[in-house]
């Protein structure tokens, strides 16, 4: 703690003279200067670095200091977003109430994520894909323009298409739904696996959370559990087997988030990973999926 007391004491006084003041609040536009990736002080013969981050306070952003480069990225994407919605607040607003689709959709999942949820869920996912996406971060007013036309211009054709691909995911779930409420009793097993698989794909925050590229997968993964059920009863041993497979490799994964989660350890791969796993399902009990 003293430690951070101190980083946090230098790195102010370093952000104070590079330009933009430490801790400025209620910022609804990018009229602060440069944002430096990092700002490092001597102090007592040692070198302290600490990392400026726009931090989205809900209606407006503000300027902090963090520990380490890793959170400061984050919420300076977070940051970036939410000034990139009030800048582009009238051509967002459309989208604000749902769009073509959303109700079908948002009736589809209400016993699984309530419709306010799912909007913005749905809205958060755009914002982040169309507004930033795979592009860097900027850290000067001049990006952050340039920026503010990339993402008006990318807008409409992600949030389309997000959309459309919320009508597809939610019409899977709904008929993987009705596919596990017909499992008889006496294959109550299978049954409890098909919602835990099913609920680990599609949950409240889903359509945010998961990878843009993994996410026009879902309806997929969601055809290949429902495919699984109507096979299982052909060959109860070998669904057996490859259930067992498929398993022992969650076990893993699952324990590793955990050990990683205790020591607060960031691991990229491992959430490549779990997607790989919804690829083994499919190579196992839905070959034909591909």
């Amino acid at each position: 703690m003293a430690l951070r007391a101190q980083l946090g004491e230098a790195a102010q006084l370093s952000f104070a003279d590079a330009g933009p003041p430490v801790e400025r609040r209620g910022l609804r536009r990018w009229d602060f200067g440069d944002l430096p990736q990092t700002l490092t002080r001597a102090q007592a013969g040692k070198r302290l670095t600490g990392f400026p981050a726009l931090v989205d306070d809900g209606e407006t952003v503000s300027i902090a200091l963090l520990d380490t480069r890793d959170a400061a990225e984050a919420s300076t994407r977070a940051g970036v977003i939410r000034l990139l919605r009030i800048a582009l607040k009238d051509a967002f607003a459309r989208y604000e109430k749902g769009g073509s689709g959303f109700a079908q959709a948002a009736l589809q999942l209400k016993t699984t994520i309530p419709t306010e949820a799912l909007l913005a869920d749905v809205l958060a996912a755009v914002a982040d894909r169309a507004f930033i996406g795979d592009d860097p971060l900027p850290r000067t007013e001049a990006a952050f323009a340039d920026q503010v036309k990339r993402a008006r211009t990318r807008l409409p054709a992600v949030a389309e298409g997000a959309l459309r691909l919320l009508a597809a995911i939610a019409a899977e779930h709904h008929a993987l739904g009705q596919r596990i409420a017909g499992i008889p009793a006496a294959h109550a097993k299978l049954a409890k696996e098909m919602r835990a698989r099913r609920d680990a794909i599609v949950y409240k925050g889903f359509f945010a959370q998961t990878p843009w590229v993994q996410l026009g997968h879902v309806p997929r993964y969601l055809e290949a559990l429902e495919r699984r059920i109507a096979k299982f009863t052909e060959n109860p041993v070998r669904d057996g087997r490859h259930a067992g497979t498929v398993a022992e490799w969650w076990r893993r994964y699952e324990d590793r988030v955990q050990r990683n989660r205790a020591s607060a350890r960031v691991e990229p791969k491992l959430d490549e990973f779990r997607w790989l796993l919804e690829e083994l399902s499919v190579s196992l009990f839905a070959q034909e999926l591909k």
